[in-house]
């Protein structure tokens, strides 16, 4: 899988108070680059705690459910574009279904 925007997770980390994230999104992005995922069924396979929130949206819990990452996957072309990352509190002011 290719993914746009590494940049958004990398700046993420690199955040004082979000710090602690760095291990986790590197490991999720070194599974998820290397994943060849041709629907939610297999990514299901991989990330039981995965949500699928429809229209390509994917909901991931990162860093045992600290953060969440929300991507939205074109299988066909094997892209995932990052919509966003942050804590459940900031998750929950957002409409993942949109983002």
């Amino acid at each position: 899988m290719r993914i746009i925007a590494f940049r958004t997770l990398r700046e993420f980390w690199e955040r004082s108070e979000y710090s602690d994230s760095e291990a986790s999104l590197q490991a999720w992005y070194h599974d998820a680059k290397n994943s060849d995922w041709r629907n939610s069924n297999e990514l299901k396979q991989q990330y039981k705690n995965a949500s699928i929130i429809g229209e390509g949206r994917v909901v991931f819990n990162i860093k045992g459910n600290t953060y969440r990452l929300v991507v939205l996957i074109d299988y066909e072309f094997q892209i995932i574009f990052i919509r966003f990352i942050g804590t459940h509190k900031e998750y929950d002011k957002i409409d993942a279904k949109i983002i």
